[in-house]
């Protein structure tokens, strides 16, 4: 069985390592077949400049396929999935409970939030962060954008506040800029993160290593 870290590899040749419900929490944002590989960003921003980004292995050309899902929920109590109204019929259940990120992005083409499925059995939730270009909800600790789909540290804290219990075992199937492996490391949880993309795996590696050597630096 694998040890807890950051691994580059194949989610699901990495899941397989692991026994039934190892862990008690998987946060995903998995690719949603919708082609957002960030090499079309700079047309689409009104409120600040995009950034073009390196397109990722895979090209968001589709979402992983029921066999992920099933090897998903097999290793894990409870999933958050990023993206699924985009792929619902691959998800075997229903939920009641939601998660709803509003990222007041103003006037452009891209959406003006992003949905989650949970497997947990409370309500609909929302969390408001601007996270828009260079327009950040937190301009003071804002934060390098690596990664065409990435989500704010912010977001991932939120739901590991609301959603785990400590001493939770965190899962992240594709971890893409890292930023749900920094909100494991600031809020403590031992985690598993796969990221397959060579490149994007060095970058979000570079990210974590450096806010790991801030925390050092401030203690």
């Amino acid at each position: 069985m694998l040890e807890y870290g950051f691994y580059n590899m194949d989610c699901m040749d990495g899941m397989r390592e692991f026994p039934d419900k190892y862990f008690d929490l998987a946060i995903i944002d998995p690719p949603y077949g919708i082609g957002e590989d960030g090499s079309n960003n700079h047309t689409r921003g009104k409120l600040a400049t995009a950034k073009d980004y390196k397109p990722f292995f895979g090209g968001d050309k589709r979402p992983p396929g029921r066999e992920y899902f099933r090897e998903l929920e097999r290793v894990s109590k409870n999933r958050i999935i990023f993206g699924a109204n985009h792929f619902i019929e691959k998800i075997p259940r229903n939920s009641s409970c939601w998660i709803v990120w509003d990222k007041n992005n103003g006037a452009n083409d891209f959406a003006d939030c992003e949905l989650a499925w949970t497997s947990f059995t409370s309500a609909v939730r929302l969390f408001r962060f601007t996270w828009n270009g260079m327009i950040q909800e937190n301009m003071k600790e804002k934060e390098t954008r690596i990664h065409p789909t990435q989500k704010p540290v912010a977001l991932y804290r939120w739901i590991l506040k609301n959603y785990a219990r400590g001493g939770d075992k965190i899962l992240d199937t594709h971890v893409g800029s890292g930023s749900s492996l920094i909100a494991c490391e600031e809020l403590g949880f031992d985690y598993v993160g796969f990221e397959i993309d060579a490149e994007y795996y060095r970058l979000a590696r570079e990210r974590l290593d450096e806010f790991n050597l801030q925390i050092r630096m401030e203690l």
